[in-house]
């Protein structure tokens, strides 16, 4: 089988010899090149033709985001960012992420060499998943800021109301690699009285607060982290911390957040399997699962759990997500309701809600 090639794009020279070191230590991988700068990577990408390259965002001549945005336009290929952990990092690598970038890795600010080298398997894993990722050219880089427009993505208007529905609704959104752009997409289309809406992506801690105040400057809804002990409430939407665990339950008559510390499932904390499973024992039918695009399994027998529930579950088609990991999953338990492109689920939730809202008005 042939090896992944990756080309390393870092203004450090011990970032570059550390990354280049964690990747040829891999039987399946081979780091073909090395750039300090954006220039030379243009060079190196040309005559090396390489199948995933970690990006740097701050480098000089061009920083990491020109240069990812250029090259998704005129060449796109599979993206790897390596960030660092502040609130301004974060970001930068959401507005990566927006430009095509297919993941990111949270490089340590203090003890580069110890750091990097213990996140060596969540590197190489992400270079692996990259490698396989659909990745599209990108014209419109980044979002425009006003998203409280008019219309829907497939041009039909945006409902501005759902008028008298049960607030025992919950949408449940599962996602990993590709989903911060797959939520965002959802989200936007959403009318400022959709039902509560629980969300677990897979993030690291100090990621989700910048993620979750992005889709709040965009939505309708309210966005936010969720914090333990949190009213479920209408209109809102709420998000797995990076590094916690995030389920639900029920408090009298109310549905309220639990985040908590416990391990982590399916090696993910947050783990979408933690939030489908309260859902199914919380919800049962008062669910609507989503599970969007993502490398592995997290979730998908949980999923099943919640549809033997009596829950309805939407699962992102092959064809639209970055990677077919965990709805290929869900589909695979028998977990689907039904299996839509990602411009269409928006409008099926919608469509949902409004028929069960016209029933319970008649009833």
């Amino acid at each position: 089988m042939a090896k992944i090639k990756v080309v390393v794009v870092d203004d450090s020279a011990l970032v570059r010899s550390l990354l280049s070191e964690i990747i040829n230590q891999q039987s399946d991988m081979q780091c073909i090149g090395a750039a300090n700068d954006p220039l030379q990577a243009r060079e190196m990408i040309r005559e090396l033709n390489p199948d995933v390259i970690t990006l740097d965002v701050e480098m000089p001549k061009m920083d990491g985001l020109e240069f990812l945005s250029r090259l998704m336009k005129l060449r796109p290929m599979p993206v790897v960012m390596v960030s660092t952990l502040t609130e301004q990092g974060a970001d930068t690598t959401l507005r990566a992420l927006e430009m095509g970038a297919v993941d990111f890795v949270a490089k340590p600010r203090i003890g580069v060499s110890s750091g990097l080298k213990a996140l060596g398997e969540e590197i190489v894993d992400k270079i692996r998943i990259a490698s396989q990722a659909r990745v599209s050219r990108h014209i419109a880089a980044v979002t425009p800021t006003l998203a409280r427009a008019p219309e829907t993505a497939s041009g039909a208007p945006r409902p501005s109301s759902l008028g008298r529905l049960s607030t025992e609704k919950i949408i449940c959104i599962g996602a990993s690699t590709g989903g911060t752009e797959a939520i965002k997409e959802i989200l936007v289309e959403l009318p400022a009285d959709a039902p509560g809406i629980v969300i677990t992506q897979h993030m690291p801690p100090g990621f989700t607060t910048s993620f979750a105040a992005r889709l709040d400057s965009l939505c309708r809804i309210r966005v936010q982290e969720a914090v333990d002990g949190q009213r479920i409430l209408p209109g809102h939407a709420y998000i797995a911390p990076g590094g916690k665990q995030f389920s639900i339950a029920r408090s009298g008559a109310n549905y309220v957040a639990v985040v908590d510390d416990s391990p982590p499932v399916n090696r993910h904390k947050p783990s979408v399997e933690v939030l489908f499973k309260s859902c199914a024992r919380v919800l049962g039918p008062n669910a609507i699962g989503v599970m969007l695009t993502g490398m592995g399994g997290d979730g998908g027998a949980a999923m099943k759990e919640m549809l033997d529930a009596g829950s309805h579950n939407i699962v992102q088609d092959e064809a639209s997500c970055v990677v077919f990991g965990m709805p290929k999953v869900a589909i695979q338990h028998g977990a689907a309701s039904e299996v839509l492109p990602l411009k269409r689920i928006a409008p099926a939730l919608l469509e949902r809600l409004q028929s069960a809202g016209a029933v319970r008005h008649r009833i």
